[in-house]
């Protein structure tokens, strides 16, 4: 038998179709992500919402194809810091070449769309003041110098969160939740609050498109969750099932605290909490028993739906509270493990609940401290960097109108943005929606 054979021989065909239909499922949730953006900023601005996540699959999909698989999965040399690069531009990774049970092509594939969505919801921070030529520049390079690198300390081999701490993360928790909250609030800093943050109303524009856009990233997050078992097998059943369970509590949560307080359940509160119940079960999901998974979910829909309203006390624009949700969510979720982690799912560690002691608490403490302070200072540096070299938030006149026109030289809707501050002039209309003076 051939190498190439015994290779072959290797691969799981139904570890490999559950993986492609996962990887598909986790593509789908960057459109969900645009669409629940979209819905949630006003009229003058959706279409730049739409394309921030759209362009962040091109822009990643390069990156990570380039040098990113190979930084973050390739063997370690470091010191548990970063990958090698015997993989740029995927080489050595032929049809046959086998992570587990599924092809590396496959594998490489799934792990890249956990790297695009990471990047679009960093936008949600920052809409509707951002130059789209600086969120250009600013996506490749935090994919390279955020993702990549926490991504190998979480998942790559001989990364030092995994193999020499010994935290845990089943589904992304560290890399994609707490990066791309912390790194949102870093440039919430850097490009300051929106024209008239705290005076004007800022409501979302499209509740329906909003509630789709929920609906399609709890969709896509079973093979997010679900397809980080990497077969069809017992343990993605079990993080299939804790993930409904948690996104149903979170939303559960959430619709609580709203009618407590506001005396009004909301359509986008019961979206926000599933979300939020969604992020905190990301990295438990492979952990905790389905006990535990309802109560990650109604912790991380209760706190979050408290956290988003810390950019008013605070002084932070966080425009679509990527900080209150995934920051947040993120914490809980990651934190959590140490309580409710049982050994049938982890194979060994325990929380404190389960008679682990404060030892798996203390560790996961210490992954979220360290990737969070990552995440805040590096971003905070790149985005300095961008706005000195070649500006990073829109002009003044661009906000008012709106990204849309300005920008794309369309919009969303006919004459949508009409009402939302100065009239428009005809010199930024698109030739095809000038119109004549009447006789």
């Amino acid at each position: 038998m051939t190498l190439a054979a015994a290779h072959a021989a290797e691969i799981d065909t139904g570890d490999t179709a559950w993986l492609l239909a996962a990887t598909a499922l986790v593509l789908l949730m960057t459109p969900g992500l645009a669409l629940f953006y979209g819905g949630m900023v006003r009229t003058k601005s959706v279409l730049n919402m739409l394309m921030m996540s759209f362009v962040s699959i091109a822009l990643v999909t390069v990156v990570w194809l380039a040098v990113g698989y190979s930084l973050a999965f390739g063997d370690d040399v470091g010191g548990g810091l970063i990958g090698g690069l015997d993989h740029v531009g995927m080489s050595g990774l032929g049809p046959d070449s086998v992570h587990g049970t599924v092809p590396t092509l496959l594998f490489a594939t799934f792990q890249l769309t956990f790297a695009i969505i990471t990047a679009a919801l960093i936008s949600g921070a920052i809409a509707d003041r951002t130059r789209f030529g600086a969120w250009l520049v600013f996506v490749p390079v935090w994919a390279l110098l955020v993702y990549v690198p926490v991504t190998h300390w979480v998942w790559g081999p001989g990364g030092w969160i995994v193999e020499r701490l010994g935290a845990l993360d089943f589904a992304g928790g560290l890399p994609v939740e707490i990066t791309s909250g912390a790194s949102g609030l870093a440039l919430c800093l850097v490009l300051g609050p929106r024209l008239g943050f705290k005076k004007d109303a800022m409501r979302p524009h499209n509740l329906p498109m909003v509630m789709l856009g929920a609906g399609l990233l709890w969709f896509g997050w079973f093979g997010f969750n679900a397809g980080s078992a990497l077969g069809a097998n017992g343990l993605a059943a079990a993080a299939f099932l804790n993930t409904l369970a948690a996104g149903c509590t979170g939303l559960l949560g959430w619709l609580f605290v709203e009618q407590k307080r506001d005396g009004h359940p909301t359509t986008l509160g019961a979206a926000s909490g599933a979300v939020a119940g969604l992020v905190a079960i990301t990295p438990s999901c492979g952990a905790v028993s389905l006990l535990g998974a309802l109560v990650v979910g109604l912790a991380a829909g209760t706190l979050c739906s408290y956290a988003v309203g810390w950019k008013f006390r605070l002084n932070y624009d966080d425009s679509l509270d990527v900080v209150g949700v995934h920051l947040v969510g993120g914490v809980v979720g990651t934190l959590l493990i140490g309580v409710f982690a049982v050994e049938s799912m982890t194979g060994g560690p325990e929380g404190l609940l389960y008679g682990g002691g404060l030892g798996q608490l203390g560790r996961q403490l210490v992954a979220v401290a360290a990737v969070g302070a990552y995440a805040f200072v590096v971003t905070y540096g790149i985005a300095k960097l961008i706005d000195k070299a070649i500006g990073l938030r829109a002009g003044e006149d661009q906000e008012h109108t709106g990204l849309d026109l300005t920008v794309h030289a369309e919009t969303a809707y006919d004459h949508g943005v009409l009402g939302h501050g100065a009239p428009v002039s005809a010199s930024v209309l698109p030739s095809a929606q000038k119109v004549k003076p009447q006789a």
